[in-house]
C-alpha cells in the first residue's frame, strides 16, 4: 500500500477529507498519552473523549493559535469555514473550530510533516490537560 501523497494531491483534498484524517490520529495521539496517567479503561475512555470532544478542541485552537505559521493558520480557515453539521453537544462554531483544528492536522499527517504535528498535539494534550481534573 502507498501511503504517499504528492502535495499538489494534498492541496485538492477536501479540507473535510483532511479533517478525517486528523481526527483519527488525534483520537491515537490522545489515547496513547493518557495512558501515562491512568490505565483504567473507564477513565481512558472519559479522559479522551472529553479532550477530543467539539469544545475542547476549539479552546485547544484559540489557545494554539499564536504559536501556528500563517500557513498552518490558512489550513485551519480552510477546515473552519466547509459546509458541515454541528453535532448536538457542540456549539456551530466550536464544531467549525474543531473541523479546522482537525484539517491543520490531518494535513500535517498526509505531508508527513510528524516532528510539526507532534509539537502542536504535545501543546494541544498541555493545553486540554491543565482543565481536567483527575
Amino acid at each position: 500500500m502507498n501511503l504517499n501523497f504528492p502535495p499538489d494531491e494534498i492541496k485538492t483534498l477536501s479540507p473535510l477529507v483532511l479533517a478525517h484524517i486528523g481526527d483519527a490520529y488525534f483520537h491515537l495521539y490522545i489515547r496513547t498519552r493518557l495512558l501515562q496517567v491512568t490505565h483504567n479503561i473507564t477513565r481512558l475512555h472519559d479522559l479522551s473523549a472529553e479532550i477530543v470532544s467539539a469544545p475542547a478542541q476549539a479552546k485547544i485552537y484559540s489557545e494554539l493559535e499564536i504559536f501556528l505559521s500563517e500557513e498552518e493558520r490558512n489550513i485551519f480557515r480552510r477546515g473552519r469555514n466547509a459546509k458541515s453539521h454541528a453535532p448536538r453537544k457542540a456549539t456551530v462554531a466550536e464544531y467549525h473550530a474543531s473541523t479546522g483544528f482537525e484539517a491543520l492536522l490531518g494535513e500535517l499527517f498526509l505531508r508527513k510533516n510528524f516532528a510539526r504535528l507532534d509539537e502542536i498535539c504535545g501543546r494541544a494534550f498541555e493545553i486540554a490537560f491543565k482543565g481536567i481534573t483527575l
